[in-house]
């Protein structure tokens, strides 16, 4: 426990360094630089500097974004109005980029972010490696560093508030080494976390930006969602024309030629009639696999999780579901979330090369949370290859439930679980190394009843 604070707070020590480094060579840097060129917009120099120089501020404040992340587990968004999609070229281009950027909130709040964190965000960071630092130096003074540091001229050497002029109080200035050294040890990671939160309440959207941003998420996935329904009404169209509808056509020749053979040639008409019945059971099939794969049954009956449950017993992989709900969501969430997970099986299996799959559902603090774990060679990323496309010839297998219902014709792999979860503002994060393990996790927001 003892080496674990040690080495904790040592990182800290590591991180609180480099965040001052960035704060007093970045941000100084960056603030001056902006501060002139904003200044020297009137003469029109700004106009051509600032877009470039608010630039580097963005991809600073992104970096810091992105440590805020990895180093304290604190997510703080950027809500950056977007530029047009064709911007004018020439300097007409470059005025309205410029006009564009100094009228985003959010510029201005990286602006007055790069002045806290090179005062406030700064003196922060370095308290981190500056208790162990000085705490060592006590340590020092009190093996007898104090002897060059104190002479009869210029009185005693102040460590702190410790007067040193003898082995007595180079002893105390140990004793307050140790202390900071032992505080450290306890407050480094706060520190660190401090920093970050100060860098989260000058970066983050207010109330007016957070509501924009939604409003923004919502229009994006409700444009989504219809893309995805138009999508999967096509595929019902296709497949009812392509299969039920040509066997129930083929199925009603058969009876019309059935009913002028009947007298003429009952042995013909009897072979024609065991046509009939074969196709009007193929049809019936295919008209259950089709209501399948909009609406499972098993799910309107049982719910989410023997759903899903149903589904890893037909899948060739090693497949463990554990469920903890305590009710059961409104039937579209649980039909996004069985899709979702269906998805993500048929990534595992088909892409992933898993040999076993572990699948949690629960819900806490107002959210359905799926996580799909597998055993695979990882490397998953958003955007990958798309499992129903690779799966589109195979759909009798175990896992071809989750190609062909997927319905989301224009997504693929998990980019396409992303877009059928945010239509409920739902979100998805994996994490795949190279080599395994990937796990993919899954959050909508949505009451229990």
């Amino acid at each position: 426990m003892g080496a674990m604070r040690v080495r904790t707070a040592s990182v800290a020590a590591v991180q609180g360094l480099a965040l001052a480094l960035l704060a007093l060579i970045g941000s100084v840097t960056l603030f001056v630089l902006t501060v002139v060129s904003i200044v020297l917009i009137p003469i029109g120099v700004g106009v051509f500097t600032t877009p470039a120089v608010l630039g580097l501020v963005r991809a600073h404040a992104g970096r810091r974004r992105l440590l805020a992340a990895r180093w304290a587990a604190l997510r703080i968004p950027a809500a950056y109005r977007p530029f047009p999609v064709d911007p004018r070229g020439g300097i007409t281009g470059r005025v309205e980029r410029c006009s564009l950027l100094l009228k985003d909130p959010a510029v201005w709040r990286d602006v007055q972010w790069l002045l806290v964190d090179m005062t406030a965000g700064a003196v922060v960071a370095v308290l981190a490696p500056g208790l162990i630092l000085h705490g060592v130096f006590g340590l020092l003074i009190a093996a007898g560093l104090w002897i060059p540091l104190a002479d009869a001229e210029n009185g005693p050497y102040w460590y702190a508030f410790v007067p040193v002029e003898g082995w007595g109080t180079g002893t105390l200035a140990g004793l307050l080494g140790l202390a900071l050294i032992g505080v450290a040890l306890w407050a480094n990671t706060a520190l660190v976390r401090t920093h970050f939160a100060l860098v989260g309440a000058v970066l983050r959207p207010g109330r007016e930006g957070e509501l924009e941003e939604r409003i923004g998420r919502l229009t994006e996935t409700r444009h989504d969602a219809l893309d995805t329904s138009a999508a999967e009404l096509r595929r019902i169209e296709r497949d009812l024309h392509d299969g039920a509808q040509a066997r129930l056509v083929a199925m009603g020749m058969n009876l019309g030629a059935i009913e002028a053979l009947v007298e003429k040639d009952p042995a013909r008409a009897k072979e024609l009639i065991a046509k009939a019945r074969e196709s009007s059971a193929e049809a019936l099939t295919e008209l259950r696999d089709l209501v399948r794969g909009i609406h499972p049954p098993v799910l309107a009956e049982r719910g989410l999780g023997d759903a899903v449950r149903a589904l890893a017993l037909r899948l060739p992989v090693r497949t463990e579901v554990d469920v903890e709900l305590a009710g059961r969501t409104g039937a579209p969430v649980e039909s996004a979330a069985y899709f979702a997970v269906s998805e993500a099986l048929t990534n595992a299996v088909k892409h992933a090369g898993a040999e076993r799959i572990w699948v949690d559902i629960t819900h806490a603090e107002g959210s359905l949370r799926i996580a799909v774990t597998d055993d695979g060679r990882g490397g998953a990323t958003v955007g990958g290859s798309s499992a129903s496309d690779s799966a589109s010839g195979d759909r009798d297998g175990s896992a071809s439930d989750s190609d062909s219902d997927s319905g989301s014709g224009s997504g693929t792999g998990l980019s396409g679980i992303e877009r059928r979860l945010g239509t409920f503002d739902g979100v998805l994060a994996v994490s795949s190394p190279a080599g395994g393990p990937t796990m993919v996790t899954m959050e909508i927001p949505c009451e229990l009843f």
